[in-house]
């Protein structure tokens, strides 16, 4: 209705999970990568939750447009099934032929579905089964789920497993009679919210995407408040900008400012979702849950006085300890370290490196030395990255990394410490969990909270990579010779192609750009570092991976 009006030429804001509409934030690649590596991933479960809205489906929908050509999927979308059923909907899924569901047997699926499985993988073909809104799954469809993972030969599984489901899914599988199937999850990742700077930029990506020509029709002060009231739920940002242009054009202005923002909110959300108000506009159930807790404060305050009043009284009474006051005044201040020590890592402080580890890495040359046996290679006392040159490998350095792009490039590496005279220290990261980082220095590992790591690290990251033969160190282009011809035939064979398409450069600029986006990766079509690495993964090179336990 308002497209014309906005200069736009489709619908920008439609909560359809269009996979052009994909915006790519950092957590939005990294679960999109969890997922193309569920492909290769050699059989077992890949769990991908995230909040109602997070864009988990549309996630899922690129990942279908980016697979593989010789793999075979089934996708589930309504998983309130029985087992029968479910299995019924699998075979179906895949084109296996099955006797009538109403005189099958659990037998009768199983046998058909095992004898297609290792009949494709005899034809180089993957199976992937995609189960959505997989939190409704009962526990004993879950447990035939995990039993479908035993169809495997001597070197991988037959079938790879991808969950899609609301945080509860999460919590599901710590239950005790499902720690089978959670042992069996090779990947997993939880899609967040976006943050405010996200959220501007995806609603520009979507404005864009939908053709847009005309000035932003979103103010600075309406963008901030949409990133308030969505907080940063993709399809909750929809909802409301989407009312939001519906409201302007109503009222025949180009610009949608916050006062129409909180009046689509109103509607969209109900006017209990719209925050910000002044105390004289709180409701009184608000007032009252204030009341009661100034009452709760008060109480505490009055028996405080009261029993120091009867302590002082008595003859001989012990005065109260001045550290008593100390420790409550820096229990706020302790909160990480307990949260950090309760979840079994350890908050290290810089002062603490020296006694955590018995030697630190003091100079760059000692870490690539030290994390050169990783890829099978030995340094000597010249230059680290020209030594490892002559051998195909390449150094990689990153001033300014991120533990996303750390998870996606999937390789143990070198980060700059600082300890407490802010001197450089380095430190081998060897492993990375949600919450937990190894690293190693002079043989010696420690695990630290990612809590811990943000205070000692900066961004600064070092690591080393297998590079393929002619390559210069230079970005590779479609014009590049041999080395983009041997970059084409190593993406004609993750495709399944037996040779190169051919096509020209625009072409050719396509097709990486298409693996880029696939790997998490900005897609400009040109081929560094990174899109290296990500192929060398893809390809299942000789190179080491960070442990994820």
């Amino acid at each position: 209705m308002y497209e014309t009006f906005f200069g736009l030429k489709h619908e920008p804001f439609s909560i359809a999970p269009d996979p052009r509409y994909l915006f790519m934030s950092e957590r939005h690649r990294e679960a999109l990568a969890h997922l193309l590596y569920g492909v290769n991933g050699g059989g077992g479960f890949v769990l991908l939750s995230g909040e109602i809205g997070a864009g988990k489906t549309t996630v899922c929908r690129c990942f279908l447009e980016q697979i593989p050509r010789r793999t075979n999927v089934a996708y589930i979308f309504n998983p309130k099934l029985t087992v029968r059923e479910l299995l019924n909907s699998v075979c179906e899924e895949f084109g296996i032929p099955h006797p009538d569901p109403k005189l099958a047997t659990i037998k009768d699926y199983l046998d058909p579905l095992n004898a297609y499985l290792l009949k494709t993988h005899a034809v180089g073909q993957n199976n992937v089964l995609i189960i959505d809104e997989a939190q409704m799954l009962s526990s004993s469809v879950l447990e035939q789920l995990r039993l479908l993972t035993n169809l495997e030969t001597n070197e991988r599984k037959l079938l790879q497993i991808i969950l899609i489901g609301q945080p509860e899914l999460r919590d599901m599988l710590e239950r005790p009679e499902l720690e089978q199937l959670a042992q069996r999850v090779i990947a997993r990742y939880h899609l967040g919210a976006l943050t405010e700077s996200e959220t501007e930029a995806y609603i520009r990506h979507r404005l864009s995407v939908a053709g847009m020509t005309t000035a932003m029709p979103f103010d600075a002060k309406a963008l901030q408040r949409i990133h308030q009231l969505s907080r940063g739920v993709p399809r909750r940002i929809n909802l409301l900008c989407d009312r939001a242009l519906l409201g302007a054009y109503s009222g025949g202005k180009g610009t949608a400012d916050r006062a129409i923002i909180d009046r689509a909110a109103g509607e969209v959300f109900g006017k209990r979702a719209i925050p910000g108000a002044s105390s004289r506009q709180l409701g009184r159930p608000v007032w009252m849950a204030l009341s009661a807790v100034a009452a709760v404060v008060l109480i505490g305050v009055i028996a405080g006085i009261a029993t120091f009043a009867q302590q002082r009284a008595r003859p001989g009474a012990a005065k109260p300890p001045v550290a008593a006051s100390a420790a409550a005044s820096s229990a706020a201040s302790a909160a990480p370290a307990a949260s950090a020590a309760a979840s079994g890592s350890a908050f290290i402080t810089a002062a603490e490196l020296p006694t955590r580890f018995k030697s630190l890495i003091r100079t760059e040359r000692e870490a690539w030395r030290e994390l050169a046996p990783a890829w099978k290679i030995t340094l000597d006392d010249g230059d680290p990255c020209a030594a490892a040159a002559r051998v195909q490998v390449q150094c990689f350095r990153s001033p300014s990394s991120s533990l996303a792009l750390i998870r996606q490039l999937d390789r143990p590496g070198i980060l700059t410490l600082r300890d407490a005279s802010d001197r450089p220290v380095y430190a081998l990261l060897t492993g990375l969990t949600d919450t937990t980082a190894t690293l190693r220095m002079a043989g010696v590992s420690q695990t630290v909270s990612l809590v811990s790591l943000a205070t000692l690290w900066r961004g600064d990251f070092a690591t080393l990579w297998r590079a393929p033969p002619g390559y210069s160190g230079k970005v590779v282009d479609a014009g590049s010779g041999p080395i983009a011809t041997w970059l084409e035939t190593q993406l004609a064979q993750l495709r399944g192609e037996a040779l190169p398409v051919a096509g020209g450069e625009a072409a050719w600029r396509a097709r990486v750009s298409a693996f880029q986006l696939a790997q998490g990766l900005r897609p400009d079509g040109l081929a560094g570092p990174t899109t290296f690495m990500q192929l060398n993964r893809a390809s299942g090179a000789d190179e080491p991976r960070l442990t994820s336990r």
